[in-house]
């Protein structure tokens, strides 16, 4: 991985042609909805990316079914603390694959058979590519199962849980640049050159409005300070407002449980990180380079954990706390997990280390044992948090 971002990429067609129209530039919040997010050419919206082990990243669920199977007494809990006979509704946001949400179903079956009775599988997947492919990994789920818009859920909203995993990191964020005097957005340029054709390049754009500037203080960046140079870069996420609130339309009564990475923002804005927390994930390779190929790299920013309690609270949500997926995770079970592989026949040798591995980068800090569990109620009642957030235990 390269320690900075070249100045200028080359552009394919379709991108020259939007930015021609949009008059040369873009904010980079426009071209980071593109890249992703556009039905034709984003990486998600055309269902390019392959998420696994052997795709373009790994997940927690993609490793194997242990991640669910640890999951599951939490989300029974906060599903049973519902009024009982209640209709229930498992939600996945941005389900990826489909693998969470069918281990999530074949779990609730097996070990909560009444519980999931009366529990269907939501799945809110806004890009036609990704969809696709999880109705063919779902086919055989144990539950019901339905593909809907957060609009459309919210036109007769559940009780249960909404589960958000990796989904908010993809949001489109605003990249902000500090000039030596003022905050700018950073532009994603058009430049022409008739020698060496059409390319692409960040710029420091328009000076933050006040309503913008407004939201510095509190996380630290104003004043700038002179630890923070001219050309210093970081993220703003105005998409967690909106996100937040169409979530909260769609769930009547239940739990949000956010797992993502996510900074204090002491942490997150801190001088010595000086280009934010952006990355580009491609067949296993990162890169802090967002121009390169468009629409063919995930692109994904980290969480500020103010930002999102902050948004949270304005929308109607109750915070129950957070954890960091390590701590979670042994919380519910892990380290018996890993004492019950070496109860196994020995003949298996291969599968079960294949699992210790697994089960070992779900808690490793350097990696999937930094993601945050994040949790927030809705209703009137406030559900128990569980072993996860240090109040009652989780269903067995």
């Amino acid at each position: 991985m390269s320690s900075a971002p070249p100045s200028r990429r080359s552009a394919p067609a379709w991108l020259v042609e939007r930015l021609r129209a949009a008059g040369g530039s873009v904010p980079f919040l426009t071209y980071m909805q593109w890249a992703l997010h556009d039905p034709e050419h984003g990486a998600y919206g055309a269902g390019r990316l392959q998420v696994g082990p052997r795709g373009d990243f790994a997940t927690s669920p993609s490793l194997g079914p242990d991640f669910a199977e640890l999951l599951a007494p939490q989300l029974a809990q906060w599903l049973a603390a519902q009024p009982a006979g209640e209709p229930l509704a498992l939600v996945e946001a941005g389900p990826g694959e489909g693998d969470l949400a069918l281990q999530l179903a074949e779990a609730l079956q097996r070990r909560w058979p009444e519980l999931a009775a009366r529990t269907e599988l939501v799945l809110i997947e806004p890009n036609p590519g990704m969809a696709e492919r999880q109705r063919a990994r779902l086919a055989g789920s144990p539950l019901p199962c339905r593909w809907l818009s957060f609009e459309q859920l919210a036109q007769q909203p559940v009780r249960g849980v909404l589960l958000a995993h990796e989904v908010l990191d993809a949001l489109a964020v605003e990249r902000i640049v500090w000039d030596g005097a003022l905050w700018r957005r950073q532009q994603v340029v058009l430049h022409e050159d008739p020698a060496a054709g059409p390319s692409l390049r960040l710029e420091p754009g328009e000076a933050l409005d006040a309503e913008m500037d407004a939201q510095l203080e509190p996380l630290g960046l104003l004043p700038a300070g002179a630890q923070r140079p001219p050309g210093w870069c970081t993220e703003l996420h105005p998409g967690l407002g909106p996100w937040l609130q169409q979530a909260a339309s769609a769930l009547r009564e239940g739990v949000l449980l956010v797992i993502d990475y996510a900074h204090e923002a002491w942490r997150y804005y801190a001088p010595q990180r000086s280009n934010g927390t952006l990355m580009a994930y491609r067949q296993q390779q990162a890169s802090n380079d967002p121009l390169q190929d468009p629409g063919h790299w995930d692109l994904t920013a980290h969480l500020c954990l103010e930002s999102l309690e902050a948004a949270a609270g304005a929308t109607g949500w109750t915070s129950l706390g957070q954890r960091r997926q390590g701590e979670a995770l042994l919380a519910l079970g892990l380290a018996q997990r890993l004492h019950g592989l070496q109860e196994q026949p020995s003949s298996e040798l291969g599968e079960l280390l294949r699992r210790r591995e697994a089960l070992l980068r779900l808690v490793d800090p350097h990696t999937l044992g930094d993601f945050r569990w994040i949790a927030f109620s809705r209703g009137s009642a406030k559900p128990s948090t569980g072993a996860v957030f240090l109040d009652d235990p989780p269903l067995a």
